[in-house]
């Protein structure tokens, strides 16, 4: 039986921030979400070995390490619909929340990650 990651009180209380500043939906309603807006980006924000060992298909790396520094590049539509995703929704919130800080207005965070995700949709090695 895997282990529950328990999360450090500093740590959550800055997600939970986060959480009340940007849209989270559940994984549960990805599909749906992304079926109705043809268009929107997917971006997996996982360290890059966590990537490499599974992912959503269709979804495209940009770390959450990096993404401030490379969604201008990668998406200049400040207007696009990007959903991302992370293990569990925590690191997934605090990027929505950087790149919303940076002009970004259609940004989404899948709540429960990959974690949630990986029944739900299809997986890529």
């Amino acid at each position: 039986m895997p282990t529950q990651t328990v999360h450090a009180p500093g740590f959550v209380a800055l997600v939970d921030q986060a959480r009340r500043q940007v849209r989270e939906i559940s994984a549960a309603s990805l599909a749906d979400e992304l079926r109705a807006r043809p268009g929107a980006a997917l971006i997996d924000v996982r360290e890059e070995s966590e990537f490499a060992a599974g992912h959503l298909v269709g979804a495209e790396h940009i770390g959450k390490g990096v993404i401030e520094r490379d969604i201008e590049a990668r998406h200049p539509d400040k207007d696009q619909r990007l959903y991302l995703y992370c293990g569990g929704g925590y690191r997934s919130a605090l990027a929505a929340q950087a790149i919303q800080q940076m002009g970004y207005t259609q940004v989404t965070s899948v709540d429960g990650g990959w974690k949630a995700l990986k029944d739900l949709l299809p997986t890529a090695p």
